[in-house]
């Protein structure tokens, strides 16, 4: 039973570290440019009102400036456009000086001295998001500090009426924050930009401050209609992110809202890069598209941000969303004349069109006769490499004399941007009015470029793959042959759709010539949300894609397309096959979070094992026998599925809801859609599903952590053996009763006036000194019996001398009553520890702001810190025998179990829940070492 159970939580923890490796380490390398400073950053603290300062003595003001700028602006007499930097979770303020310094070295090439000037706010890198008591702070000094830039630009004739918020990890949360503030007036706001910032729901739930700040912030904007004129982009980090997946991402509004716009910077047109959570912040990519888009914005009457709603959304769509190469705005079809002579036409009158510019310039247009085609092609499809800077170059003819066009329309607003060319399709039937299209391949300045261009029947260029199904494990493998004619190509995945599954897609194109060609493009295209991704390789080539989505399938929508921008003359193979670590890596980032609570049910139930035997037989068993045997899923996955059941019940739900009874917890939606993510909405079911192999995940993390624990505690009690004398008494360690009610006392009055969570370690680590004793106790009784005589065993007046409570006798009964009092306190360590790891953020905030005040505020852990002291502090002296004989001991050893299923139903989102089902089940364990 042993070896079986060490090969079950084996393999458990290899697949969770498989699992991890691939979450931690899976993806791309980062192919970030760096930002430099070209000039020594310099920081200015802006002066805040005395009542600012007073009230939120951790917090500043900063302007950012490098060199002559900073000299400039030394007395704060600006004239810019204000833009304010909010720093996230222990994010510094000095981040901002990435989008700072970009800011300034752009405006100096910009005529008529438009600038911004580059605020941020200093929130001391608090853990807010672990912690979320101080969000509320950010957020009021958040309000003070824009009333006080505002304030810095009185002496201007337009003055900035708003100022643009540009928030990164929970920056961006406090940033729509503040529209909660009752005082706050939403006209000093109406641009947001929020870089890898978890709007949909906290990664970890550990305080009830943390979720209720969400829920008013998410009410906030789903109600009310005076938000309206406020713009907000979310930009999602992708795969590289760890920390905040990018499904979190997506901001919980209306999908038909325009002015709320939601992507992964791997969609972000000439980004095309993931980034990881801090990268993000410095990605030049990223932010060379943030301060285009800034500079785009600027009214040149007021130098000021423009007001117009739609102006913004057009502006963000065009640099973030789809780059059309045209001006912003532009949308309206131009005319254009041709005056060039005749020879400089070519009628073309093949399928495709491959032709590069020679090095000397000259002037080429070619004609492609629309009337021969449209019965047999739906589309025209034609790249251009090197040809980035020019906006106009495939037109629609309306009149035509001889072989060339002499009245045109400019047909190149729909082009799109990719990574080693530009591309523009064009549907046939929007071109009826024009009887030829036009190419314009001129390089009259001697650049080579190259041309591509064909006509393309849209059913015949489109394959449909199904994938794998996720049990596959890899097994089996689905592929498709895309033929050698076309430049796209089109495969539709079907029934790939659910952020669980998880594909290695291997493209490999085999060539007929040896030739160079422009290179491929695949695009992992998602049509529910701005998630797709690129992936550039040259031909003949073999290239893997990781096939995964930030993001589940909404109803109505259509599984995930591979787009295949490929080179002529070339076949290419497509297949898919399920990828078992990928999957892992999937199930641990959307379900992570459950693993801890698998964990502390796991730990429960084995304390529970414990108590059952003391009851039975007063005696215990090692901590991995406990965790093993009382590995029973089926008791606790079960009831919480016909929990599931009866709540999709109409009567249920009413009577549960009549009870005033909490909805059962669920995992954050992994569905963009606004109406998914209110508490009282029905979970998801996938997760449910994986409930067994997340169980055996989190007994896995509870068996060997109990046995590091069991490792660490013999080590420890080797160095403390240095500072006590050897000891055989079974109370050694435990403490008198005055002794524990003064400790009660002053553990409480610590909690209540400085932090509660130093009590809760406190009194943890006074049990843990118990533990380290008994330890102590069992190994020099194991040596005294080892080198006793063999009579010395068997005699009952043989006694050795203690340290302690008294003179035991020497025999195996009392080493065997000292190792069961061990193996109970073991238990209890470890079912001890997870309070003390849930509370530890607020004692690391706490710890770090001591030198503003002494006392935490708001604390979590108040006011469930007492009972959990009392309980720590009385369960020091209990050993098995007090138990065996308490009365209250069949209660106590029957609530795990019940326990642990609530604890599974409503802890999923709300971690802090857990050391709320583990007090309940600790209050009658403590009662037992009193009645």
């Amino acid at each position: 039973m042993k070896a079986a159970s060490v090969a079950l939580y084996g393999l458990a923890l290899g697949f969770l570290a498989l699992g991890l490796r691939e979450l931690l380490t899976g993806f791309e390398e980062n192919r970030c440019s760096m930002t430099y400073m070209f000039e020594y950053p310099e920081f200015r603290r802006v002066s805040l009102p005395r009542r600012v300062t007073r009230l939120y003595p951790a917090y500043g003001l900063y302007l950012y400036g490098e060199g002559v700028y900073a000299q400039e602006t030394r007395n704060l007499k600006l004239s810019g456009a204000p833009v304010l930097f909010l720093p996230g979770n222990a994010g510094s303020h000095k981040q901002a000086r990435s989008l700072g310094s970009v800011a300034l070295r752009k405006a100096e090439n910009i005529e008529g001295g438009l600038h911004f000037n580059v605020f941020t706010v200093d929130f001391n890198e608090e853990l807010v998001a672990l912690y979320g008591g101080s969000l509320l702070k950010q957020t009021h000094f958040l309000h003070e500090s824009i009333k006080a830039i505002l304030r810095l630009y009185k002496q201007l004739k337009s003055p900035p009426q708003s100022v643009v918020l540009v928030g990164h990890s929970m920056g961006g949360v406090v940033a729509r924050a503040l529209f909660t503030l009752p005082k706050f007036n939403p006209n000093l706001v109406t641009l947001i930009i929020t870089q890898a910032s978890p709007h949909v729901a906290p990664v970890l739930g550990l305080d009830p401050y943390l979720l209720s700040f969400y829920r008013a912030v998410r009410q906030k904007w789903l109600k009310s209609e005076r938000l309206s004129n406020v713009t907000v982009l979310s930009v999602g980090g992708g795969f590289r992110d760890f920390q905040v997946r990018s499904g979190l991402t997506s901001l919980p509004c209306s999908m038909d809202d325009p002015h709320k716009m939601s992507l992964v910077v791997t969609a972000v047109p000439r980004t095309w890069v993931s980034t990881d959570h801090l990268s993000i912040v410095w990605c030049k990519e990223l932010v060379l598209a943030t301060v285009r888009a800034f500079f785009d914005l600027l009214d040149p009457a007021t130098r000021q941000f423009t007001e117009d709603p739609q102006r913004k959304s057009t502006v963000l769509n065009h640099h973030f969303i789809r780059h059309p190469v045209s001006p912003v705005g532009e949308t309206q079809r131009t005319t254009a004349s041709f005056l060039e002579s005749p020879e400089a036409w070519s009628e073309v009158n093949t399928l495709r069109l491959a032709y590069t510019t020679p090095k000397e310039g000259q002037v080429k247009y070619f004609l492609f006769a629309l009337s021969s085609r449209r019965k047999a092609y739906s589309h025209f499809y034609c790249r251009s490499s090197g040809l980035q800077d020019v906006v106009s170059w495939v037109y629609g003819c309306m009149q035509k004399n001889g072989s060339s066009c002499v009245q045109a329309v400019d047909l190149s607003m729909g082009t799109e941007y990719l990574p080693p060319y530009k591309v523009l399709i064009l549907d046939l039937n929007d071109l009826s009015v024009f009887t030829h299209l036009v190419v314009a391949a001129s390089n009259v300045n001697g650049k080579q470029f190259t041309v591509e261009c064909e006509w393309q029947r849209e059913q015949s260029q489109t394959v449909t793959l199904s994938v794998p199904h996720v049990l596959s494990l890899g097994m089996t493998a689905s592929d498709v042959t895309v033929g050698s004619s076309g430049l796209l190509h089109t495969v539709q995945l079907k029934h790939f759709h659910q952020v669980y599954q998880a594909f290695r897609i291997t493209v490999s194109s085999l060539c007929k010539t040896p030739r160079e060609r422009l290179s491929n493009v695949y695009r992992l295209k998602v049509p529910w949300f701005r998630e797709d991704s690129l992936t550039t390789a040259t031909a003949p080539s073999v290239t893997e894609i990781s096939g995964m989505l930030h993001t589940s399938r909404p109803d109505n929508f259509s599984s995930a397309i591979l787009q295949l921008h490929t080179a002529p003359n070339c076949q290419y193979k497509v297949s898919v096959r399920t990828s078992l670590p990928k999957v892992l890596g999937q199930v641990l980032r959307f379900c992570g979070p459950l693993v801890p609570v698998y964990t502390a049910v796991t730990l429960l139930l084995a304390c529970g094992r414990q108590l059952a035997l003391i009851l039975k037989s007063k005696e215990t068993s090692s901590m991995s026998q406990a965790v093993a045997k009382s590995f029973e899923p089926h008791k606790v996955i079960l009831p919480v599925y016909g929990l599931h059941v009866l709540l999709s019940c109409c009567w249920f739900e009413e009577l549960w809801s009549s009870l005033r009874l909490p909805h059962m917890d669920s995992l954050a939606p992994t569905v963009p859609d606004s109406e998914t993510v209110s508490e009282d909405s029905a979970p998801e079911q996938w997760p449910l599903l994986l409930s067994p192999l997340l169980y055996v995940m989190g007994a896995a993390v509870a068996f060997w952590g109990s046995a590091l624990l069991r490792i660490a505690i013999r080590v420890l009690s080797l160095i403390l053996a240095l500072l006590h004398r050897p000891s055989v008494s079974r109370g050694c360690g435990s403490l008198p009763s005055w002794s524990l009610l003064l400790g009660a006392v002053c553990l409480s009055v610590v909690g209540s006036t400085m932090c509660g969570a130093l009590a809760i370690v406190t009194a943890f680590m006074v049990h843990l000194y118990r533990v380290l004793r008994l330890q102590m106790t069992e190994r020099s009784l194991s040596h005294m019996l080892n080198l006793a005589p063999q009579k010395h065993r068997k005699s009952e007046n043989g006694s050795a001398g203690s340290e302690c409570n008294g003179s035991p006798l020497l025999s195996e009964e009392v080493l065997q009553e000292v190792r069961g009092d061990l193996q109970l306190h073991l238990c209890l360590s470890v079912l001890f520890t997870v309070p003390v790891v849930l509370s530890a953020p607020s004692l690391l905030h706490w710890l770090r702001n001591m030198r503003y005040s002494t006392q935490l505020d708001p604390d979590p852990c108040w006011p469930h810190h007492v009972p959990l002291i009392i309980c720590y502090l009385l369960l020091i002296n209990c050993n098995t025998d007090t138990l065996g004989k308490s009365k209250v001991l069949r209660v106590a050893s029957w609530l795990p179990l019940p326990l642990s299923v609530a604890m599974l139903s409503f802890s999923a989102l709300h971690l802090y829940r857990i050391s709320y089902f583990l007090l309940a089940a600790l209050v009658p364990m403590a009662l037992c070492c009193l009645l």
